[in-house]
């Protein structure tokens, strides 16, 4: 077994979008950004809370008396963002700040437009920059600006902002905000092995020397025993489905038609299981201890990946007893 090969490493991106039910009070501020209005709701103590709160955090009594606050405010405390990712409100750099609008008691996080941080400080006034197309969302407040004009930055556009759904009434009771995260992946030099292998149409686990267990994809430690898993094992492309999920609903992103059957495959030799796809029978016939085959798409469109075999299909052999994979549930 080779261990001087370098561990593979992709990038990473996941994405979704998040879509919230605003409720009464969310759903009340959201509508008033759209309007541009900024709505507090006070407490029992009365103390204005701006993002309004549904709660009161002293009493814990739903809350109901809606102020509307300024549109300038103060400082409280900032950081600087010096390199700004995709998707936050500013696309150079810019500083976070916590903000206490006028008329209210708790502080707002957002962006505030400056140059470089020596433009921005705990106690100076700053004021909204609305968005140019209003929708119901946080993001209908672009950014924050010092009311001195002199130290503002030069406005950059503002970005799209996300969708947003109105009743009859027009008013705001959805947000959609996209939610994406890219990052680079690096996989261990166990792992690396098994995926480069699945390149040549292997599938390779790796065996602990205490208790003998093969896991599949590989581990670089026994769960059990801790000890490291040194031995490599070729195992075959046939196993048993010990549970699986009929998918009924559809979502966004899918890929295959409903209904379809999303199961653990337990491999001949191995003693993990993994997910995968099973087809090739109507999904009303897939059970506990159906006997599979996988199903390797053409060799022309193998990567280092498990998504070279398509799915697991019925043999047509005898199901397996419940014994041979109780422990494996």
């Amino acid at each position: 077994m080779t261990t001087d090969v370098a561990p593979l490493s992709a990038p990473l991106n996941i994405g979704f979008d998040y879509t919230r039910s605003l409720g009464p009070v969310l759903s009340r501020f959201m509508t008033a950004l759209a309007q541009r209005q900024i709505l507090g709701i006070k407490g029992s103590d009365g103390r204005v809370h701006v993002p309004p709160v549904e709660y009161d955090p002293v009493t814990a009594e739903p809350l109901t008396e809606f102020v509307e606050v300024g549109t300038e405010g103060t400082v409280l405390t900032w950081s600087w963002c010096p390199k700004p990712v995709e998707g936050q409100p500013i696309q150079q750099p810019f500083a976070w700040a916590l903000i206490r609008l006028d008329g209210a008691d708790a502080g707002l996080l957002h962006a505030v437009n400056v140059p470089s941080p020596s433009d921005i400080r705990t106690g100076m006034r700053v004021q909204v920059q609305w968005a140019e197309a209003p929708t119901g969302h946080i993001r209908d407040i672009a950014y924050f600006v010092p009311t001195d004009p002199g130290t503002s930055a030069a406005a950059p556009q503002a970005p799209p902002p996300p969708e947003s759904k109105r009743d009859d009434e027009d008013r705001v009771t959805t947000i959609i905000t996209p939610i994406q995260l890219a990052y680079d992946h690096t996989v261990s030099a166990e792992e690396s092995r098994y995926l480069r292998a699945l390149a040549d149409g292997k599938l390779i686990g790796q065996r602990c020397a205490e208790c003998g267990q093969v896991y599949i994809p590989p581990r670089g430690a026994c769960p059990v025993d801790g000890v490291p898993t040194t031995t490599e094992v070729e195992l075959p492309d046939t196993g048993i489905v010990t549970t699986f999920c009929i998918v009924n609903v559809p979502f966004l992103g899918q890929r295959i038609t409903p209904p379809y059957v999303v199961a653990y495959v337990l491999l001949d030799g191995a003693d993990i299981a993994f997910l995968h796809l099973v087809r090739g029978c109507d999904s009303a016939d897939v059970r506990m201890g159906m006997r599979v085959r996988a199903v390797w798409r053409p060799k022309a469109e193998w990567q280092t990946s498990l998504s070279n075999i398509d799915y697991f299909t019925p043999t047509g052999e005898r199901d397996a007893p419940i014994e041979t994979f109780a422990r494996h549930l």
